[in-house]
């Protein structure tokens, strides 16, 4: 069942089977039904944990779930249950895609393994998003966003050369997330050549490591060693948003004539020929000293001055914005980043849209995030089942009270 006008958009007629839950794999899913798939949540007894992350109403639609879950139609199955596993088979038999964040022993323990799956249906796509690869030591250890960004390197790199931190979003339950994004859509397209579905591995740890290794790996890309890890510019102690007369302002002077134009505002003309900083190379190598002098230097002028004379001389620059803000911003508003909609048990929402575009593609607001088991009795109809036997299976195809 596709969303309402959702005929034109890229994965229309996609059907998701997603067992996923907590951030990873529901944030590949929601962008996966932005795009325009029929994404189907299937959901324990109790829900997805995150619906209760600052859930002050009781509803269990917490803001977080309401994020990320937006666009999906949501059944309970308790897959321990055998008639809750069979209908999940028999939704198997309709899906494009299954995805989940099962450790492998629990997979296993559920029949849910690649074969089982493959059994049902050979031209799914069957995606497993977890913490750590199935051909290593750490296959079957579980792992939550902060301790891979510790054991990807993330967290040093953050911390810099004193105590290592974490960055204060999950990101890596996202960029996770947007590689399962990435492998789904290309299996589905080998799928149209083959016709045959596959098996995705989408690990965090590696994912994260490649994701670190591209800008942090610096002399440890050559065997043996030929310098020190990390990239200079981006492990700067200057390298922050900069205080101005009034507030602050984030500047990247990146490109040698982008140097010479901000040498020219600030009155530092002679630096254009100065050693130190005539090239990429050199600037890298002096990047504290050159920093330091802009640091200094934003101090002079207020936010809005260096925003209208950067920006005047092709400077990337941009002022420092709480998360409030974002939803006044003249950009996001013109861009038509958030829509609006009414959500049947928590009132009017406001919620960010896919934002990717396609030229073929009219944008298009998803439904809201479903509350607990919402399309169970309606997904069971779809696949056949009798109002009796939706009856039947009870409280696991039903909605929770709310």
């Amino acid at each position: 069942m596709d969303q309402d006008g959702a005929a034109d958009r890229p994965l229309t007629g996609v059907r998701v089977a997603d067992l996923t839950t907590t951030f990873m794999g529901p944030y590949c899913t929601l962008l996966l039904a932005q795009m325009g798939a029929d994404v189907v949540k299937v959901e324990p007894p109790s829900g997805d944990v995150v619906r209760y992350i600052a859930d002050d109403s009781g509803t269990g639609m917490g803001p977080v779930f309401l994020n990320a879950n937006q666009g999906k139609r949501s059944i309970v199955l308790d897959l321990k249950d055998p008639a809750g596993r069979a209908a999940l088979l028999r939704l198997v038999g309709t899906a494009d895609v299954f995805v989940h964040n099962m450790r492998p022993d629990a997979v296993r323990r559920l029949g849910l393994t690649f074969s089982d799956v493959s059994a049902t249906n050979p031209r799914t796509v069957y995606c497993a998003v977890r913490g750590f690869g199935s051909t290593g030591p750490y296959r079957d250890k579980a792992a939550y966003d902060d301790v891979i960004q510790a054991a990807s390197g993330l967290a040093a790199v953050q911390g810099g050369t004193g105590e290592p931190t974490y960055v204060r979003t999950p990101v890596a339950d996202k960029a996770t997330g947007l590689m399962a994004v990435g492998a789904i859509n290309a299996a589905l397209y080998q799928r149209e050549r083959t016709g045959r579905g596959q098996e995705i591995e989408v690990p965090m740890l590696e994912s994260m490591v490649s994701f670190i290794l591209l800008d942090q790996q610096g002399g440890y890309v050559f065997d043996p060693p030929r310098g020190p890890a990390g990239y200079a510019r981006t492990s700067s102690p200057y390298r922050k948003p900069y205080r101005t007369a009034d507030g602050y302002v984030s500047v990247m002077v990146y490109t040698d004539a982008q140097w010479r134009s901000f040498f020219g505002v600030v009155g530092w003309a002679e630096l254009t020929d100065d050693p130190r900083f005539r090239t990429i190379t050199e600037r890298t190598l002096h990047i504290d000293e050159l920093y330091r002098l802009v640091e200094e230097e934003m101090l002079r002028r207020t936010t809005a001055e260096w925003l209208s004379v950067l920006d005047a001389h092709g400077i990337p620059v941009m002022p420092v914005w709480t998360v409030p803000e974002l939803f006044e911003d003249e950009h996001l508003r013109a861009a038509g980043m958030f829509q609006e909609v009414e959500h049947p048990s928590e009132g009017r929402l406001r919620l960010a849209r896919c934002p990717v575009t396609f030229s073929a593609s009219a944008p298009v607001d998803c439904r809201p995030a479903p509350r607990l088991g919402e399309h169970g009795a309606e997904l069971l109809a779809e696949l056949g089942y009798t109002p009796e036997e939706i009856r039947a299976l009870g409280d696991r195809s039903q909605p929770t009270p709310t």
